[in-house]
C-alpha cells in the first residue's frame, strides 16, 4: 500500500476528509451541547423559581408582618424542604425594629447573595398598566465555594420578609459533563470514521492511478506491449482507454522506427563489407605504385600520390563505419588484460612515430583492468586529433582519481597549445560527421575518430570530456574505471575489431 507521505494525494484525501469531519461533527456537537445546556438549566431553572415564589407566598401568609427570627427560622426550614431542594434564607425586621436573617442551613448567609442580586429585589417598581406588581422575583447563577448555584430572591408584596433561594445545579453540571464527553466520544469516532472512509475511498480512486503509473513506468521502460485493463466509464476508465490508445500508437511507430533502423544498419555493415574487397585490390595496386612513384612521370606522380592517400582515407572511412555498425548493433564487447597505462600510451605514442611531438607525463606502475586495443583507439584518436588541430608539442598525463560513486578510476588527460575549440563547436565534438566549418566539408580525417573514442569509453564504463584551457588550447579527458570487469560481465563475450581514425573534425 502507498505510504501515506505529507504530499502524497492519499493523504490529502484524508486530511480534506477528516478536516470535513470534524468541523461539522464539531459544530453538530457544539449545537447539541449549547441547545440541551440551555434546555436543561431553563428547566431546572424555571422548576425552582416557582416552587419558591409559590412556597414564600404560602409562608408569608403564616408569618406577622414583623416576625420573630424563630418564625422565620421555621419559615426557612419548612420552604426549603421542598421537592426542588433549594436552601433559603429569609431577612426582616421583628416587632422591636430589629433586623433578622435567618437561613434553613448554617452555610448559606445574605453575604453569599449578589449586591446587584438584593438591590434588585429591594428596588420598588412603579405600578402601571405594564407593570402589575412593586416587587419581583429576580434569580442569577453564581459559584459558590466552587460550585455552581442559582440564586433567586423576592420580596413578599405588602410588607414582609424577603427571602433568597439557593438552588445547587451540581447535578445539571454533572449531567452536561457527561452529555460534553459523549458528544467528544461521538466527534473522535466520527473522526476516525471519516478517516477510515477517506482511506477507502482514496484506495478506490487511486487504485487506477497507480496501475497507470506503473504501466507509465513500464512503457518508460521499453515494454512497449503494456496495457490497461479497462472497466467502467468514468473519467479513469476514459484516460485508461487514451493510454492504451496512445501506447499502441507509440509502440507501432517505434516498430517502424525499429525497423527502418536495423535495415539502415544492415546496409551500412552490409556495404562497409562489400567495399572491403575491391578496397584490398585498389590497396594492393596503390602499394604497387607508391614503391614506383620515382619512376614515373612527373606529371603522374601527384595524381598517383592523390590515389594513395585517398584509397587509404577511404579504407580507414569503411573500418570506421564497420566499427560504428558493430556499437549501435550492441555486438562490440570488451576483450580485458591487465595493463600498466604509461607503457600502452608508450607504445601508442611510438607506434605511430609521435614521440618527438608528444610529452609524456605518466608514472609506470599504474596498472588497470581493460581492454588495451580499445584504449590504443581512444589514445590514437584523442593525441592525433591534438597533434592535427593543436599542433605540438602536446601533453598527455595519466592520474588516478576517485569516482563520485567512490570506485577507482583512471584519468588521462591530452592538451595541446592550438588556438582551443570555438564555444560553439564544443557541444557537438563528439558527433559523428561533425564539420565545424562548413567550408570544409572534405578533410583527411572521416568525422568519425572522436565519436568512436567516445564508445569505446562509454563500453568500458567511461567518458570523455571536452573543454578549452585557461591559458589556450584544448584539453580532452578521459575517465575510465581502473578496473572494468563488471562492465565486462554485463556483455556477452563477443569480441569485436576496433578502427582508428586518428583524424576528426572540429
Amino acid at each position: 500500500m502507498e505510504s501515506l507521505r505529507l504530499t502524497s494525494l492519499r493523504m490529502r484525501l484524508v486530511v480534506v476528509f477528516a478536516l470535513v469531519a470534524l468541523i461539522a461533527a464539531t459544530a453538530a456537537s457544539g449545537i447539541a451541547y449549547w441547545i440541551n445546556r440551555d434546555a436543561v438549566l431553563t428547566r431546572a431553572q424555571n422548576a425552582a423559581l416557582n416552587d419558591f415564589r409559590e412556597s414564600l407566598g404560602d409562608h408569608a401568609d403564616s408569618l406577622p408582618h414583623r416576625p420573630a427570627c424563630d418564625a422565620l427560622r421555621g419559615a426557612a426550614g419548612a420552604m426549603s424542604g421542598s421537592t426542588q431542594r433549594y436552601e433559603v434564607v429569609l431577612t426582616g425586621r421583628q416587632g422591636d425594629g430589629t433586623a433578622c436573617e435567618a437561613a434553613s442551613d448554617p452555610r448559606f448567609t445574605l453575604d453569599d447573595v449578589p449586591v446587584e442580586l438584593r438591590t434588585a429585589v429591594h428596588r420598588k417598581r412603579r405600578v402601571d398598566a405594564s407593570n402589575s406588581a412593586p416587587y419581583h422575583l429576580y434569580w442569577q447563577r453564581v459559584t459558590l465555594r466552587g460550585e455552581p448555584y442559582l440564586v433567586g430572591g423576592a420580596t413578599v408584596i405588602g410588607g414582609g420578609p424577603t427571602g433568597y433561594m439557593f438552588k445547587s445545579l451540581a447535578p445539571e453540571r454533572d449531567d452536561l459533563s457527561s452529555l460534553a464527553w459523549s458528544l467528544g466520544i461521538a466527534t473522535a469516532l466520527a473522526l476516525i470514521g471519516s478517516a477510515l472512509l477517506a482511506q477507502a475511498a482514496a484506495t478506490t480512486v487511486l487504485r487506477p492511478v497507480q496501475r497507470l503509473g506503473e504501466a507509465a513506468r513500464r512503457l518508460g521502460e521499453g515494454k512497449l506491449d503494456t496495457r490497461l485493463r479497462v472497466s467502467g466509464t468514468d473519467e479513469l476508465a476514459e484516460l485508461s482507454r487514451t493510454f492504451n490508445g496512445a501506447a499502441e500508437a507509440l509502440e507501432k511507430r517505434v516498430a517502424e522506427l525499429s525497423a527502418r533502423e536495423e535495415s539502415s544498419r544492415r546496409f551500412v555493415a552490409d556495404m562497409s563489407h562489400e567495399l572491403r574487397t575491391p578496397l584490398t585490390a585498389i590497396t594492393a595496386v596503390t602499394e604497387v605504385l607508391e614503391d614506383e612513384i620515382d619512376s614515373l612521370d612527373p606529371m603522374i606522380a601527384p595524381a598517383v600520390t592523390l590515389v594513395v592517400s585517398e584509397t587509404r582515407r577511404l579504407n580507414d572511412l569503411v573500418e570506421n563505419l564497420m566499427e560504428v555498425t558493430r556499437f549501435d548493433a550492441g555486438t562490440a564487447r570488451l576483450v580485458l588484460d591487465d595493463v600498466d597505462v604509461a607503457d600502452q600510451v608508450t607504445a601508442c605514442i611510438d607506434a605511430r612515430a609521435w614521440l618527438d611531438a608528444v610529452e609524456l607525463d605518466a608514472d609506470r606502475g599504474v596498472m588497470a583492468r581493460l581492454d588495451p586495443r580499445r584504449l590504443d583507439v581512444i589514445l590514437a584518436n584523442l593525441i592525433g586529433n591534438a597533434l592535427k588541430h593543436g599542433g605540438s608539442p602536446v601533453r598527455v598525463s595519466v592520474r588516478t582519481d576517485r569516482s563520485a560513486a567512490g570506485e577507482d578510476e583512471l584519468v588521462i588527460r591530452v592538451a595541446d597549445h592550438g588556438p582551443g575549440i570555438p564555444e560553439e563547436v564544443l557541444p557537438h565534438v563528439f558527433d559523428r560527421f561533425y564539420k565545424a566549418s562548413a567550408s570544409r566539408p572534405r578533410s583527411e580525417g572521416s568525422g568519425l575518430g572522436l565519436s568512436i573514442a567516445q564508445e569505446n569509453a562509454h563500453i568500458h564504463g567511461g567518458r570523455i570530456t571536452a573543454e578549452n584551457a585557461p591559458g589556450g588550447g584544448a584539453v580532452f579527458t578521459l575517465r575510465l574505471p581502473r578496473d572494468a570487469s563488471r562492465v565486462a560481465r554485463d556483455g556477452d563475450g563477443v569480441r569485436a575489431d576496433a578502427g582508428t581514425d586518428e583524424e576528426n573534425e572540429r
